[in-house]
């Protein structure tokens, strides 16, 4: 059975990348590992494929029509969520038997191989952000009413065998994230993650995988014990650690960490683990913010306003062609004149 696995991502995550890549390669050495990645190198930095953990990239302009203006519509965590329908509708017809898409931000510990037996039966597969109810009132508000507002289920994974069902759910969800993949809860979206509620009610054979070994992660930490057997084996409420989501690497994941943690000393050793493994991967041509499509062609950056209005009028995209252009005054010389942007400096 042929397995493509991918992950969506900047190149200022290129080093989060690195480390899922080579635990995929380590467990899984022939899938076809793809990373696609929705940003331009920055100056001086030279990507080379035969030096990385992955087999190729993908830039999405081979997969959007007319990249540039669709691209604008979204800021960098719409814009990498957006890219995910349009590249697993064409992993689908790239002859592989089983896509499965991972975030870059997690990283494996063990093999995969039951979810791709369970794609003998299921079509699609989902895991939830949470599996069993959370009893304390902190740990509600935190991730309960997180996961209610953001999405049942966890879109740092999904896993499809790419005929009937599974083929059905690529083009629905290509389609809903090429118009609709914003970060706005108030509109009943949150990238391409809530859209997904509707999956269960809208196709057949659909998995949801409620084994606590997958997609380990503060979210759900309240309610999953993590331990080192004498084997040496990582396990997960006695299920093995298949996986874990490395989510908000810095401040904010700590917090979420301790908290739900607790003495629970081998969760600190794998975050441990994982910030040396993410750190060696590292590259200092790369900015920890960088992304090609955050700022106009003259280095101004792109305020979220600019963007929004941008996504709301027809008659600006067709009027100018490529955004990101400011010679001759372009989009940007038009929101000065109309006093919605600061003049250039």
């Amino acid at each position: 059975m042929k397995v493509l696995c991918f992950s969506s991502f900047t190149f200022a995550y290129l080093d989060r990348a690195r480390v899922l890549f080579a635990s995929l390669r380590r467990f899984h050495p022939d899938w076809e590992l793809v990373a696609l990645i929705t940003d331009r190198p920055p100056a001086g930095f030279s990507l080379r494929i035969e030096d990385e953990p992955f087999d190729r990239v993908v830039h999405p302009d081979a997969l959007i029509p007319d990249f540039k203006s669709w691209v604008f519509k979204h800021d960098v965590v719409e814009a990498c969520t957006a890219v995910k329908g349009p590249f697993l509708l064409d992993a689908c017809n790239s002859g592989a038997d089983v896509v499965i898409y991972l975030d870059p931000d997690t990283a494996l510990f063990g093999e995969l191989t039951p979810l791709v037996e369970r794609l003998g039966q299921d079509e699609i597969l989902l895991t939830p952000h949470l599996l069993d109810p959370n009893t304390e009132r902190q740990a509600i508000l935190d991730n309960d009413l997180s996961a209610s507002r953001t999405g049942i289920f966890n879109l740092g994974f999904v896993a499809v065998r790419t005929g009937g069902e599974g083929a059905r759910f690529a083009r629905w969800w290509n389609d809903r994230l090429l118009e609709f993949c914003y970060d706005d809860i108030a509109a009943g979206l949150f990238v391409d993650q809530k859209w997904c509620d509707h999956v269960p009610a809208l196709f057949e054979r659909v998995g949801i995988v409620r084994d606590p070994g997958y997609n380990v992660a503060s979210w759900n930490l309240s309610q999953r014990r993590v331990s080192i057997g004498r084997d040496g084996a990582i396990r997960v409420n006695g299920a093995p650690l298949r996986f874990w989501h490395f989510t908000k690497l810095g401040p904010t994941g700590d917090a979420m960490t301790r908290r739900y943690a607790g003495d629970d000393h081998v969760v600190f050793e794998i975050w441990r683990w994982y910030r040396e493994q993410v750190e060696k991967a590292g590259d200092a041509l790369i900015g920890s913010r960088y992304w090609a499509y955050g700022a106009y062609d003259n280095g101004a950056p792109i305020a979220r306003s600019h963007r929004l209005i941008w996504r709301d009028r027809d008659d600006l995209r067709a009027l100018f062609r490529d955004p990101f252009v400011t010679e001759g005054g372009g989009y940007l010389g038009w929101l000065v004149e109309q006093g919605l942007a600061g003049a250039p400096a």
